[in-house]
């Protein structure tokens, strides 16, 4: 019998900040899945992921760039956004952006490098990153000068968190740093080419001169921090890289390895001025901090700051 991680429904809708109403509604109605142990409901892990992955679609072409496109609804005209990354802070952003100017926000679920890349390539309009440059120390700006060459843009906290190692409750393997992923008895489940997390451990490994192919599980990759939480929960692996979220709620371990500066990147542009504006405002407002802190795990210390300008 196969060991799969599944939640309850309060478990769930703390980790989506919605209420248990509003899960139920999705239950009857058949868009989630779940099923009973006695009288609880319980829902399958697999089932909340493939649930969050079918509704990241965007349905807009991927050839658009929907911050110059123009629709009217109602009575209102409103420009559309795309916000990449998977952080559900990013909703709170886009939500305050809809709330405080004309933008009509879209998100996109693409992973930092590659949001980065089609933002070079004329799409998306709020990139979000966690990009570790092994070489400085630094994170996201050491990306961006190689990538944006001769594009004028702006980079701006979002917040700080903690990155690090799943690992089953108790840590029976007892790890404690990059260096102990390249023991014989530990498999790991990776991330997707081009995420914040994969990159973090690709460059890990390199500035610990440990090879690739010496670590076991490697090869095995899953497109989410909750989807890599819930693999070492059910142990098909014995570690992932992630941020200490989602371990929570997977009910693992987590040991922290490095505090993520966690960015936005807007192109200075004159039919982005007015986005730029309003991104300042809220990242700098009480209200929008105070309902980041209140999510548990996350330092905004530093939110809203400004950290490199064109």
């Amino acid at each position: 019998m196969s060991k799969e991680l599944s939640y309850t429904i309060e478990e769930v809708s703390q980790f989506l900040k919605v209420s248990k109403l509003t899960l139920y509604d999705l239950v009857k109605k058949g868009e989630m899945p779940v099923f009973r142990v006695g009288r609880q409901m319980r829902i399958d892990a697999k089932d909340l992921d493939n649930y969050i992955n079918n509704h990241k679609t965007i349905q807009e072409p991927s050839h658009k760039n929907p911050v110059n496109d123009l629709r009217q609804d109602g009575a209102k005209d409103y420009h559309k956004i795309v916000i990449s990354g998977q952080d559900l802070v990013l909703d709170m952003l886009g939500k305050h952006i809809e709330k405080n100017s004309s933008f009509k926000s879209f998100r996109s679920f693409t992973g930092s490098l590659n949001s980065l890349i089609s933002m070079y390539n004329g799409e998306g309009d709020i990139v979000s990153l966690h990009l570790f440059d092994g070489d400085t120390g630094e994170y996201n700006l050491p990306y961006i000068k190689k990538i944006l060459v001769s594009t004028p843009f702006i980079l701006i906290n979002l917040l700080s968190r903690k990155a690090g190692l799943y690992v089953k409750k108790g840590n029976p393997l007892s790890l404690t740093s990059w260096v102990d992923l390249n023991r014989d008895d530990v498999k790991i489940i990776n991330r997707e080419k081009g995420s914040g997390a994969r990159i973090l451990l690709d460059e890990q490994l390199r500035i610990n001169k440990i090879p690739f192919s010496n670590i076991k599980g490697y090869e095995h990759e899953e497109t989410s921090h909750l989807s890599v939480a819930s693999a070492v929960s059910s142990g098909i692996a014995d570690a992932g890289v992630g941020i200490e979220k989602a371990a929570k709620i997977a009910g693992i371990d987590f040991i922290p390895l490095i505090t993520e500066q966690y960015d936005l990147v807007i192109l200075k542009t004159p039919k982005t001025e007015g986005l730029i504006r309003s991104v300042k405002a809220i990242l700098s407002s009480m209200q929008f901090q105070s309902e980041v802190k209140s999510l548990g795990d996350y330092d905004t210390s530093q939110t809203g700051k400004i950290i490199y300008e064109t």
